[in-house]
């Protein structure tokens, strides 16, 4: 059986508000094998009280948390960023919609020759249409209607465990590398110039004209290469517009 490489594997909190929050997160980490655990602009990041929910059992993990105060920055590494919502309805910038079983089975393959955020968003409020923006997935835990919020730690143990106990049998199937997120925010940037350059979206408000953009590249998986290519039609059309080209 082939299992996710727990090891390229980060769990990303974006805006966590409570302390014991992430030391709950930390020892579902420990759990379930994965030892990389990344913060981005906590509201409250005492040390002592994450230590208290964590436990002696996961202070390692804690010892090793990455704080950040951007997520941009954050995620730029990765090439593969799993966010977790529960809202079920129409977002601007809504990726493919899918439950944690198969989310788990796709990270088995991915994760071989990859590495993977899982990203959640404020205890609170979830991820925010700027932070859906990077996600290539979307996952929803369902829950029932009598209660459908659900603890932060408890979410991150969720996906955690579908992740660690997912397997397929070994094939000869090979994943390339993935483009990673600063390599794509990179293409998205380029092209959102290029195509104000030879007038294809507005220049009033671009970011609201690349929202489809985005969405039409989140239809399929970018591969490193795949964003080269991209990036050097930009050019050519550039050098083009300005009588540089054959």
């Amino acid at each position: 059986m082939k299992k996710a490489k727990m090891e390229n594997l980060a769990i990303v909190l974006n805006g966590p508000k409570h302390p014991g929050n992430i030391g709950a997160v930390a020892r579902c980490a420990k759990n379930m094998g994965i030892s990389s655990i990344i913060v981005v602009n906590p509201l409250n990041a005492d040390r002592e009280k994450i230590e208290q929910m964590a436990t002696h059992f996961a202070l390692d993990i804690v010892e090793e948390i990455k704080y950040f105060d951007r997520l941009d920055l954050a995620l730029a590494p990765f090439n593969h960023i799993i966010g977790t919502t529960g809202r079920s309805g129409n977002t601007s910038l809504k990726r493919s919609m899918i439950y944690p079983g198969k989310m788990a089975e796709d990270i088995v393959d991915l994760s071989q020759d990859n590495r993977v955020a899982l990203l959640f968003g404020p205890e609170d409020r979830g991820l925010a249409n700027s932070e859906l923006k990077y996600c290539d997935v979307l996952v929803k835990i369902p829950t029932s209607e009598g209660l459908k919020s659900i603890n932060l730690s408890q979410a991150v143990m969720i996906i955690c465990y579908e992740i660690f106990t997912a397997g397929s049998e070994l094939t000869s199937m090979f994943t390339p590398k993935l483009a990673a997120s600063a390599e794509i925010e990179a293409m998205y940037d380029h092209l959102k110039e290029t195509f104000l350059r030879i007038g294809f979206i507005k220049a009033q408000n671009p970011d609201y004209w690349m929202t489809n953009v985005r969405r039409f590249f989140s239809r399929t998986r970018l591969f490193a290469r795949d964003v080269k290519i991209i990036r050097g039609i930009c050019h050519q059309v550039e050098l083009y517009g300005r009588g540089k080209t054959k």
